[in-house]
């Protein structure tokens, strides 16, 4: 086995074949998390749910890298519309409310793939 942990999100598959993120050493890379809901494995069509399901895949796929949401030094945010913004910073700021203690972190647009995906996030964490 290499020095590479691939992370996997219980419930959540990419349609290309990639896990959610690796794990080497102490640094945590995820690929682009989803929207998708991990209990009936589908995409809501609100960009609202889509961003709320996008932070709670994120804390599962911590979780599952042996990390925590205070981990994270860098956040990148992916949108459709950039109108959607409110409903991302929703998530953001429950999983974040101290603004002297956030990650640094940048939205853009994109033309997301086939299918409804409205939001998608990466991160890169550090783990103690």
């Amino acid at each position: 086995m290499g020095r590479r942990r691939t992370i996997h999100i219980p419930g959540v598959r990419h349609n290309a074949p990639i896990p959610y993120g690796a794990r080497v050493g102490n640094v945590v890379y995820s690929s682009a998390i989803q929207g998708i809901d991990a209990d009936t494995g589908e995409l809501p069509e609100d960009a609202r749910e889509q961003a709320r399901q996008c932070f709670r895949n994120l804390r599962t796929f911590l979780e599952c890298a042996g990390a925590s949401p205070d981990d994270v030094v860098r956040m990148t945010c992916f949108l459709a519309d950039l109108a959607d913004r409110p409903a991302l910073n929703e998530p953001w700021l429950e999983m974040y409310p101290d603004e002297d203690d956030r990650p640094a972190r940048h939205t853009s647009k994109y033309d997301p793939p086939p299918g409804g995906m409205k939001v998608q996030i990466e991160v890169v964490a550090v783990v103690e």
